[in-house]
């Protein structure tokens, strides 16, 4: 195996409505996101909704798993 280096910086973003600038920040860093979520309370609390609407305003390409 060759030496290599990973480096895995993270970015942790706390408030009330944060989910809504979750476009703005993934935009950043790309135009592709692969979205992986568990069972169906995000769908159920709205999280899933205000989440994808970011990522589209933002014109982030969604995949989900």
């Amino acid at each position: 195996m060759l030496d290599f280096t990973f480096h895995n910086a993270t970015k942790i973003i706390f408030g009330r409505d944060t989910e809504k600038k979750v476009g703005e920040e993934i935009s950043k860093l790309g135009k592709k996101v692969l979205f992986h979520y568990g069972g169906g309370s995000i769908k159920k609390t709205g999280i899933y909704d205000r989440v994808v609407e970011s990522l589209k305003k933002a014109g982030v390409e969604i995949f989900e798993l």
